[in-house]
């Protein structure tokens, strides 16, 4: 009988546990950028995993099985959108087999909503062009005003799923933007000596923190988005840097290093390689390390001695 009671009383103690866990909304996101805010609004709430690496290239991630697993048991399945996803999303979704998580259901949201997209395209475009997105550049989350978009996106989501927990997201909500906020005067204030400042970068993931900031995209080592370095292009490159007096080249760290080194050589500008996205680098832990992380090596490259 005593043996019966410490059973009883220990299952007593697990089952709440296990309860509380099984009533978490379980939220799949297409990148790590987009998993640190779910959690930062969902808090206790959720139980967040994401599919994408922020060390890997966001356009060219393969639909695994395993991600069509995680994607079977989500409530909330969250992208970039802009066609960022437009290679694996509806393969994974498909895969999963969860009718909730389908474009157009309560469980699927696109937190491109209220974004005011950069480069639009404005004639037709074609493959020949390289990865050129018809409904403009989808590297959004650079610009923290931007973030600010995707917490509000979530948080209205969420609450929309789970409403008696809309004052806890709500709340959650106004400390995501009080941070940013204060972050956001820190940034801008480090980044001033730089505005109108040229740069080079190796793929168009930048405009939209290069407009906050007050940077300017001189020119870009891809030839075309999504298509490797050429020797004839690098050429272009180095006279504009040369021209140009250009200080840095801002590249990520997904890329090979090996051409913008060729041409940090031939013109004593220096690479900067960072991370784009959270996890990218060990420091890049949450969104506001990202951005730290990528002001601070920024600010840096600028400082360091030029290379003659």
């Amino acid at each position: 009988m005593k043996r019966m009671l410490i059973t009883l009383l220990l299952l007593l103690t697990v089952i709440p546990s296990l309860s509380a866990a099984d009533s978490k909304i379980k939220v799949l996101t297409t990148t790590e950028d987009l998993r640190s805010i779910a959690e930062y609004i969902g808090g206790g709430k959720v139980a967040v995993d994401s599919i994408a690496k922020g060390s890997q290239d966001p356009h060219y991630v393969e639909a695994k099985p395993s991600y069509m697993m995680k994607a079977k048991s989500a409530d909330l399945f969250i992208r970039i959108g802009l066609e960022l996803e437009i290679g694996y999303e509806e393969l994974i979704i498909d895969g999963s087999r969860n009718q909730k998580i389908r474009i157009g259901q309560p469980g699927h949201l696109d937190v491109s909503k209220g974004i005011s997209p950069l480069e639009l395209p404005i004639a037709k475009i074609d493959r020949s062009m390289g990865d050129v997105h018809p409904m403009g550049n989808p590297h959004y989350w650079l610009d923290p005003e931007n973030a600010k978009i995707i917490a509000r996106n979530i948080a209205d989501r969420l609450s929309e799923l789970s409403p008696q927990d809309a004052g806890y997201f709500s709340k959650n909500l106004e400390s995501f933007n009080d941070r940013m906020n204060k972050k956001m005067v820190e940034w801008k204030e480090k980044m001033a000596p730089l505005r109108g400042q040229k740069i080079s970068v190796y793929h168009r993931s930048w405009p939209y923190f290069a407009e906050r900031f007050g940077l300017v995209v001189a020119c870009e080592l891809e030839p075309k988005p999504g298509i490797p370095p050429s020797p004839g292009h690098l050429k272009d490159v180095i006279d504009i840097i040369k021209r140009d007096k250009i200080k840095i080249i801002l590249m990520e760290v997904f890329y090979d290093e090996k051409p913008a080194r060729f041409v940090a050589v031939q013109t004593g500008a220096e690479v900067v390689v960072v991370p784009n996205s959270v996890g990218g680098t060990r420091e890049a832990a949450d969104y506001f390390s990202l951005i730290d992380t990528i002001i601070g090596k920024i600010t840096a490259g600028f400082q360091a001695p030029r290379k003659e």
